[in-house]
């Protein structure tokens, strides 16, 4: 071998090192600012006043869905969302719904409104998390995917359809 041909080996070695690194290293500082870490950190009170934490669902898949009892759409949504948590769930998936709503109104809506899923209660302190995971317009209904390890998967701003969201959940879930 040639010295010139060793050393553009070793320089071309060295580089695929760095750009190795390099990636990772981005994906992880990108992933550190998606926001997941502060979703899972964040602690709300359940409907019962018991504080709840997202990591009680640590391994699941998770499904985050931020509404409000006034929200036409969100009120649209739950019965979607109801059954991907029944048809999901024995594959690992766990829907959560914080609510961007005061306690009574939250209350009173799931007295006549079945939702088979947790719900945390955020109130208004649920908008800068929402910020957080993307949504810059504080708009509702929005929805975040966790994968098992707890990194952002995606987040969507609007209601889901039943198409898109059996879309989104096949490819989180697999």
């Amino acid at each position: 071998m040639t010295p010139r041909r060793r050393d553009f080996l070793i320089l071309g070695g060295v580089a695929a090192g760095a750009a190795l690194i390099g990636g990772v290293t981005g994906a992880l500082v990108l992933q550190s600012r998606s926001g997941a870490a502060e979703l899972l950190a964040a602690s709300y009170p359940d409907l019962s006043g018991q504080t709840r934490r997202l990591t009680e669902w640590r391994g699941k898949a998770l499904l985050v869905n931020f509404w409000a009892s006034w929200c036409a759409p969100c009120r649209e949504e739950i019965p979607l969302l109801n059954a991907a948590q029944q048809q999901h769930s024995s594959a690992g998936l766990q829907v959560v719904g914080i609510g961007v709503d005061n306690a009574v109104n939250i209350g009173e809506f799931t007295k006549k409104v079945p939702i088979a899923y947790p719900v945390l209660i955020a109130d208004a302190a649920g908008i800068p998390l929402m910020r957080e995971l993307g949504n810059s317009a504080g708009g509702l209904p929005f929805t975040v995917l966790l994968d098992r390890q707890g990194r952002l998967a995606g987040h969507k701003l609007g209601a889901y359809s039943g198409p898109e969201l059996q879309s989104a959940l096949a490819a989180l879930l697999r």
